[in-house]
C-alpha cells in the first residue's frame, strides 16, 4: 500500500470517528502514515467535511457562547475552501481552523434588516427551547441568501462520557418557510457504547409539518414560539419511538441472537450445582472413576 493508499484509509476511520472522539481516531491512526506533515495534509479534506457533517461547535473571539460549524453557517460568496463561517447570533464571521478546531479572525457581518426580526425570533425561541429540553446544546439560525423567506434552524447536543465508555450526539436541522408555510428538517443521533465492545447507534429522521396560516402571520415573536412548539412535538414523537425502540431490540432482537442459558432462564446457583441434572451426572461419573481406581 503506497502513501495515497494509506491517507485515504485514514481518512475513512476519521470519517466514521464517532462523536467526540476524532482525536483518539486519529492518535490511533498516526502510525499508519509515519510523517507527520504529509498527514496533515492528506486529512484536510476529511476533516474539513467531517467538522461540517457534524456541526462542531467553537467559541468565537469576542463571544461567550457556541458557533457552529455547517454548510449553512459559510459566509455567501466566500471560496468553500476559505473557511469563514458566520455566527449569525453576534452577526460575526469567522475563520474555522479544521485541524486545531479554533476560531480567528472575527468580523462584524450585517445581516439583511429586513429577514432580522423573524430570525431573531426564532433564535430567541430556539435558545429557550434548548434551555428546555437539552442538557447541554448550540443552537444556529441562519438566513440563506435565496429564497428569501426560508430560514434554517440547527440543533446540536454533545455527551461524552469516556469514564463509562459511551459517548452520544443529537443533531437537527430544520428549514423554516414562511411563504409555502412549511417546515421541513431532519434529526441524525450518534451513539457509541465501547465498554468490552464497540457498538454504534446511527439514525436519521425525516420530518415535515404545515405551519398554520394563523401562525405564519403572527407577530414574530408568536410566531417563533409556536414554530418551535410544533418542532417540540415532533421530536418528543422520535424520542419516543426511539425508545420504544430500544425496549424492543433488548427485549426481542438481542435476546434472538443467542440463546439464554440455562434454559430455565434462572442464574445457576453454584452452591447447589450437584442439584442440576449435568451436576448430578458429573458427581455420578466421579463416583464411578474413584470406584474404578
Amino acid at each position: 500500500m503506497d502513501q495515497a493508499e494509506r491517507i485515504q484509509a485514514v481518512s475513512n476511520f476519521l470519517l466514521q470517528s464517532p462523536p467526540g472522539e476524532i482525536n483518539d481516531v486519529l492518535n490511533d491512526v498516526r502510525n499508519i502514515i509515519s510523517d507527520d506533515d504529509a498527514l496533515q495534509e492528506g486529512i484536510l479534506p476529511s476533516l474539513r467535511q467531517y467538522n461540517i457533517e457534524q456541526f462542531t461547535t467553537v467559541g468565537v473571539p469576542g463571544t461567550e457562547h457556541q458557533s457552529i460549524i455547517s454548510e449553512a453557517a459559510r459566509v455567501p460568496g466566500v471560496d468553500p475552501d476559505e473557511s469563514r463561517f458566520l455566527d449569525p447570533r453576534s452577526k460575526t464571521s469567522f475563520v474555522f481552523d479544521h485541524l486545531t478546531l479554533e476560531a480567528s479572525d472575527p468580523q462584524p457581518y450585517e445581516i439583511e434588516e429586513n429577514h432580522e426580526p423573524i430570525r431573531e425570533a426564532l433564535q430567541n425561541a430556539s435558545l429557550t427551547y434548548l434551555a428546555a429540553h437539552f442538557h447541554e446544546g448550540t443552537v444556529s439560525v441562519f438566513v440563506p441568501s435565496d429564497p428569501p423567506q426560508e430560514f434554517t434552524l440547527q440543533v446540536v447536543a454533545n455527551k461524552y462520557n469516556p469514564s463509562n465508555y459511551w459517548s452520544g450526539r443529537w443533531r437537527s436541522e430544520y428549514t423554516v418557510d414562511l411563504t409555502e408555510k412549511k417546515v421541513k428538517g431532519k434529526i441524525l443521533v450518534n451513539v457509541h457504547y465501547y465498554e468490552q465492545g464497540n457498538v454504534q447507534l446511527e439514525t436519521k429522521h425525516n420530518i415535515s409539518f404545515n405551519i398554520p396560516p394563523t401562525v405564519a402571520s403572527a407577530p414574530p415573536a408568536t410566531a417563533a414560539t409556536k414554530i418551535l412548539a410544533l418542532i417540540g412535538e415532533e421530536e418528543g414523537k422520535y424520542q419516543v419511538s426511539l425508545n420504544e425502540t430500544y425496549t424492543d431490540m433488548s427485549d426481542k432482537t438481542f435476546k434472538g441472537l443467542r440463546r439464554a442459558l440455562p434454559l430455565t432462564r434462572q442464574k445457576i446457583d453454584w452452591d447447589k450445582v450437584t442439584g442440576y441434572k449435568l451436576g448430578a451426572e458429573l458427581s455420578s461419573s466421579k463416583g464411578l472413576f474413584g470406584n474404578s481406581s
